[in-house]
């Protein structure tokens, strides 16, 4: 079994979850996610079944769209509504204060994780130095915020917004940076990924919905993911060479490249074979990675 599948993750499961459901249901341990959601949070969550895990690093670096509920007054450990509360008051703002705050985050800004993530320190996840009581500094880094939309009003001291972000944004981390702006606090109460990659929720299928019988006609071409990528076709010759390891002569190929460095997905019959990484010094295509050396024997 090999290919992409779009989970629509439930809530109280964590991404490892997720996969070790699918293997179970796949019956195969060649499984991989991209993108980590918090156990809390729900929605698009690409899975990569076989020898298409390989192509996992290329949905990481696209931006990603989120639905999330501030909750203003709460501060907890984790930034999140699962957490101890640290604190709690009344919020004494209005909706236009939180308006007009969105407006400083929205832009490439800096962010410090939650201390609670899955960020390794010295190979260690974050979230388990925070349980045994460590404190570990957090270097910020930087992320994009495309966009902050409200979609409900302020009420009951919370508002609910769509948000579009680059890759490595917390929301959680926005939230509770917010909410220090503002002077009350601030926690993540609920989060959806509506969008990720080019996927959406409308491509995603229920993860309770899986059976061993269904799974495979729930599967996704794996080119799905990467045909943002410049098309090589080869001949059955030079896809033996790619999926054997060898470089293709990029002068033998109706190619023209781009730049040194350039990715491009290599095809044969119209089935990807992997991805290939111009190198124009060498004027060949060399390989990333190969995900369908089976379709050539």
């Amino acid at each position: 079994m090999q290919g992409l599948l779009i989970i629509n993750k439930p809530a109280g499961l964590t991404s490892f979850g997720v996969v070790a459901r699918i293997k179970r249901l796949a019956g195969t341990k060649r499984v991989g996610h991209t993108g980590t959601l918090d156990p809390m949070a729900t929605g698009v969550l690409p899975i990569f079944i076989g020898k298409a895990t390989a192509l996992s690093s290329f949905l990481l670096e696209a931006d990603k769209g989120y639905t999330a509920t501030f909750l203003f007054g709460t501060v907890t450990d984790t930034d999140d509504i699962t957490g101890s509360v640290l604190s709690k008051t009344e919020p004494n703002i209005t909706e236009q204060q939180i308006i007009d705050a969105f407006k400083g985050f929205v832009g490439t800004i800096e962010q410090v994780p939650p201390t609670y993530s899955a960020i390794k320190k010295q190979g260690v996840p974050m979230y388990k130095l925070a349980r045994q009581g460590k404190e570990v500094k957090i270097e910020p880094r930087q992320v994009t915020i495309h966009s902050i939309t409200p979609v409900t009003n302020y009420c009951n001291n919370e508002i609910t917004v769509d948000i579009v972000c680059s890759k490595g944004t917390y929301i959680r981390s926005l939230c509770r940076d917010l909410g220090q702006k503002l002077g009350v606090g601030a926690t993540l109460k609920d989060l959806r990924r509506n969008f990720t990659s080019g996927f959406s929720l409308e491509d995603s299928v229920d993860l309770e919905n899986l059976t061993p019988e269904n799974i495979e006609k729930n599967l996704l071409s794996e080119e799905k993911a990467v045909e943002y990528l410049t098309k090589v076709t080869v001949t059955e010759k030079q896809a033996k060479r790619f999926c054997n390891g060898g470089a293709l002569d990029i002068s033998r190929l109706k190619f023209t490249p781009n730049t040194n460095g350039q990715m491009v997905r290599v095809c044969f019959d119209n089935m990807l074979l992997g991805i290939g990484v111009v190198n124009l010094e060498n004027n060949e295509i060399k390989i990333k990675c190969v995900t369908g050396s089976d379709y050539i024997g």
